[in-house]
C-alpha cells in the first residue's frame, strides 16, 4: 500500500468507513471531509504493512492547522481503503512533531 494508492481511492470515492470509525468521528467532532483531506494531503507516519487482513498504515496530516491521525486499511484487489479510526495526537503519546512515538515505562 502507498499514499498514491489510497490518494486515488479517496479521489474515486472508494473509502469504506467502519462503523467504529465513524462512532468515535463523532464523538471526537471529526468529518469525513476532515479525514479525507489528512488522506489525500497527509503523509504516511507509520506502515502496518503486515497487517492483516489488509495493509494499513497511520496518516498524519494538518486540517485547520491541527494535527489529525488517521489509521486507514487497503484493499489491494478492490483498490479501495478502509477508515479504521481519526483522532488528534496528542503530546502524551507523540512528540511535537506528532509523527514519534513517545517512549513510555522503564528505560
Amino acid at each position: 500500500m502507498t499514499k498514491d494508492e489510497v490518494v486515488r481511492a479517496v479521489q474515486r470515492g472508494s473509502v469504506e468507513w467502519q462503523k467504529h470509525a465513524l462512532e468515535r468521528m463523532l464523538e471526537r467532532e471529526i468529518s469525513r471531509n476532515m479525514v479525507k483531506q489528512a488522506l489525500l494531503l497527509g503523509e504516511i507516519i507509520e506502515d502496518y504493512s503486515e497487517q492483516n487482513p489488509y495493509p494499513g498504515a497511520l496518516f498524519l496530516g494538518l486540517v485547520h492547522g491541527k494535527p489529525l491521525h488517521v489509521v486507514v486499511a487497503f484493499d489491494e484487489v478492490k483498490r479501495s481503503c478502509f477508515i479504521i479510526t481519526a483522532y488528534e495526537p496528542d503530546l502524551e503519546h507523540f512528540e511535537g512533531d506528532f509523527k514519534t512515538r513517545r517512549q513510555h515505562g522503564n528505560q
